[in-house]
């Protein structure tokens, strides 16, 4: 069987020539142990503004075995990603994506292919704990999977994208249409047989994380509408208990009116209006959200526009 591995890159050059230096050592034992028969990395070149191309086609010419594709401008993450699964999917028996600055363990490679050998075709990296993060880091990362599966949305916890899909179950996502896409999310309604490996998140090689705290804020927001009409159901429900209390102040209005107990004042019809006012613009916001997204959707746009191919 064929393995490829596909990484998005976004300003990587501090990382690239040690990634592809041990993920070729890697690579190179479990093909000598008949883990599979070839392999080839794929870096995407997700609009970077350092010499990240360069080092890729630097290293093409030294090995054949790795591969490029550099989009024309930065279209994110998943759209990076989603190029890398698009071309690999008739290239290769399985694929395995992962970050490109090796805080993923690498010698978990082995133990996904080992489960690949076993039947499954999705097997997803999951790591063991967060001791590598910060306080703030950590906190953000956990509140975005507990946001996720309480507004109903499938995820396994502490996975990101570093994961193994076998070629069938990569033509089954690759065929899904949409353009807001949420991947950890996609992968979770395959129906194909899955499991988990888990393992020890390492220090970054160098530089710094991409995603920032608005990135996952945002990363949140778009898996959420993606994947979930629970914010909607919220809504409604706000609106009934907005009823409900509004009905009980009525009732106890009309009481006070004809019990002579009425004190004229503006303070509570001030902060009345304050927060009914707050809940509209919410509602309204969140209804935007879903809207925005049928927009983008009936535009039909690519979903990255590829530069140049190695």
């Amino acid at each position: 069987m064929k393995l490829m591995m596909v990484i998005p890159c976004y300003n990587e050059e501090l990382v690239l020539h040690e990634t592809t230096r041990q993920l070729t050592l890697v690579l190179n034992d479990l093909q000598s142990r008949k883990q599979m028969d070839a392999w080839e990395i794929l870096y995407v070149d997700d609009g970077s503004k350092d010499a990240t191309w360069s080092i890729i086609d630097s290293q093409h010419s030294s090995d054949p075995r790795i591969r490029g594709i550099k989009l024309a401008h930065n279209a994110g993450h998943q759209f990076a990603l989603w190029a890398g699964y698009e071309y690999a999917v008739d290239k290769a028996d399985a694929v395995i994506s992962m970050d490109a600055d090796l805080q993923h363990d690498i010698n978990s490679i082995g133990d996904m292919l080992t489960q690949y050998h076993a039947g499954y075709d999705v097997v997803y990296g999951v790591r063991n704990d967060r001791a590598t993060d910060g306080w703030l880091k950590k906190q953000t990362a956990l509140g975005f999977y507990r946001l996720m599966q309480g507004m109903g949305v499938d995820v396994i916890m502490n996975h990101a994208d570093y994961r193994l899909l076998s070629k069938r179950a990569l033509k089954a996502l690759v065929s899904y249409p949409e353009r807001n896409i949420f991947i950890r999310g996609m992968v979770r309604t395959l129906g194909f047989k899955e499991i988990e490996v888990r393992f020890d998140v390492k220090e970054r090689l160098a530089g710094d994380s991409k995603y920032t705290l608005r990135k996952m804020l945002n990363f949140a927001i778009d898996g959420i509408t993606s994947f979930s009409v629970q914010p909607l159901r919220i809504i409604s429900g706000m609106g009934v208990l907005i009823v409900v209390l509004s009905i009980c102040a009525a009732i106890y209005v009309l009481v006070s009116y004809f019990t002579g107990h009425i004190v004229a004042g503006w303070a509570s019809m001030l902060l009345s209006l304050w927060f009914i006012g707050g809940v509209q613009l919410i509602c309204i916001g969140v209804l935007g959200e879903y809207v925005g997204k049928i927009y983008k959707e009936v535009k039909r746009r690519p979903r990255y526009i590829i530069e140049e191919t190695i």
